[in-house]
């Protein structure tokens, strides 16, 4: 897929430039080590205009995500929103995903970065996965240790295990993968977290070992507005090949539900699963059609 051509703009360290003018530091600990940061947001085109949903809870993650790394954070993040929204402008884009990524400079050494520099990319992307319902696989590539990197955080490096993962499941003729923590408990899929339904209850693996997802965090509490009983459990891979109905969700993927897993086939119709309740009432909140501000 093409992302930008020679009229596409990015946010770079305060100015918008060309993408294909931007240039890169070869000598980067980004380019080199996987030194980096970044965050995925959503704008939507809603009756009140473009609306990128949950802006501040994003850059703030992005924030914790260098901090986390020793990464320098030096930037406003009310700006970097006012400058996403100018980039959406620029590009003449309603809907879009955007990019903030942020990159350590010149170091061949192993230490924290002394500098670091901002970047903000935007363009049209449908659902990550696609629309229709998923077919995954549980994956023997293993989720990265909590004791060996920090996996609340959004570095780029990590996701070269998401990498392996999904991949190895394209490859088996999958459309995702499912992985395992340290302890063989069910994880979240490559990128994305992991609901599963039961006897009218949504259970997803609890934090410590998963990604803390927004989108995650928003079924919640779409779920506790509805009331949707949701149990934090660590989960096995019977939870899920036993289950009723399992969904995924990110800011990329959304809310997509899943038909199979492992090749066991969910005889629940996803039209009459919780998941596609939540997904639906996702949707109108993303396009703005109802107010949830009671629950969000």
């Amino acid at each position: 897929m093409q992302y930008y051509n020679h009229d596409t703009y990015i946010y770079l360290d305060g100015d918008f430039v060309k993408a294909t003018d931007a240039g890169i530091d070869l000598f980067g600990q980004s380019l080199h080590y996987g030194y980096g940061a970044f965050e995925g947001l959503r704008a939507y085109s809603t009756h009140h205009g473009t609306r990128i949903f949950k802006a501040e809870e994003h850059f703030a993650r992005l924030q914790r995500s260098c901090e986390a790394i020793n990464l320098p954070y030096q930037w406003d993040n009310q700006l970097l929103i006012e400058k996403s929204y100018a980039l959406l402008e620029t590009n003449n884009l309603r809907s879009a995903y955007i990019r903030p990524l942020v990159f350590s400079g010149s170091n061949m050494h192993l230490t924290s970065a002394k500098d670091a520099r901002i970047m903000i990319a935007a363009w049209e992307w449908g659902p990550y996965l696609g629309q229709n319902l998923l077919r995954v696989c549980t994956s023997r590539v293993q989720r990265l240790h909590p004791k060996s990197f920090h996996i609340e955080a959004k570095v780029s490096g990590q996701y070269i295990n998401a990498i392996l993962a999904s991949s190895e499941a394209i490859r088996e003729g999958f459309d995702e993968a499912l992985m395992l923590d340290h302890d063989g408990f069910l994880a979240q899929a490559s990128s994305e977290n992991l609901f599963v339904e039961k006897d009218f209850k949504l259970y997803t693996p609890p934090l410590g070992n998963i990604f803390p997802g927004i989108t995650r965090q928003t079924v919640i509490e779409i779920c506790k507005g509805l009331h949707i009983d949701v149990v934090e459990k660590k989960l096995t891979i019977q939870d899920v090949h036993q289950a009723d109905s399992a969904f995924l969700c990110g800011t990329a993927a959304e809310i997509i539900g899943i038909k199979e897993v492992d090749r066991i086939i969910y005889k629940e119709d996803w039209e009459h699963t919780i998941g596609a309740t939540v997904q639906r009432k996702y949707k109108q909140l993303v396009l703005e059609e109802e107010n949830y501000e009671v629950i969000i």
